[in-house]
């Protein structure tokens, strides 16, 4: 009898940590280039994230973004309650920021744990003089993305990678990157902070 009660514990326990591991249904990606937040908390760069540091790919919300999508303060966590650390900009130095050259050519990189038909990526920045210290909202953005990756209803692969050029900016920014799902109502998001 006691083999088979500590069998089922141990069953039960595998069961949970996978679950726990592999995160909710709605786990999908994550950008790593730049490097976004929520995967400098996946690594341990960045301390204090709550659950986001188990699930980096789970930064899900409504698409149609600007238009419509996750609302001001809540766009680097989707709109998403339990990733809400995300949208702490950390007295505004908080976060560490990947160096990039303004003008000039970077490779942007996104990494898949499910992957979707996909309508495109969007990349926007913030503009000239918006407050780091602030979370993110559309009037800190620059109306249009800086580029955009049509994707035709593909689906990905696991790793993603494209190029694009980066607009003309000094200082410290954020770029947030937005994964349009073709087959859902919603996209993904991710916020990483930057500095030319």
């Amino acid at each position: 009898m006691r083999k088979k009660m500590g069998a089922a514990v141990v069953g039960l326990a595998v069961t949970a940590v996978t679950l726990l591991a592999t995160g909710s249904a709605s786990s999908h990606g994550y950008t790593d280039s730049p490097i976004s937040r929520q995967k400098l908390c996946a690594n341990g760069t960045v301390a204090n994230c709550g659950n986001i540091q188990w699930e980096p790919q789970s930064v899900e919300g409504p698409k149609g973004f600007p238009a419509a999508g996750p609302a001001d303060g809540k766009i680097c966590s989707g709109g998403n309650g339990q990733f809400a650390q995300l949208d702490d900009a950390r007295g505004g130095t908080g976060w560490p920021t990947t160096k990039l050259t303004s003008g000039q050519s970077h490779t942007f990189r996104w990494q898949f744990t499910a992957r979707h038909a996909t309508t495109d990526f969007r990349y926007y920045i913030t503009k000239d003089g918006w407050n780091p210290s602030q979370p993110l909202t559309r009037a800190a953005l620059d109306t249009q993305p800086f580029l955009t990756v049509p994707y035709n209803n593909q689906q990905p692969p696991a790793t993603l990678s494209h190029s694009g050029n980066l607009p003309s900016k000094s200082g410290r920014h954020m770029i947030l990157a937005v994964w349009t799902i073709a087959d859902t109502s919603n996209a993904f998001y991710a916020c990483s902070d930057v500095q030319f």
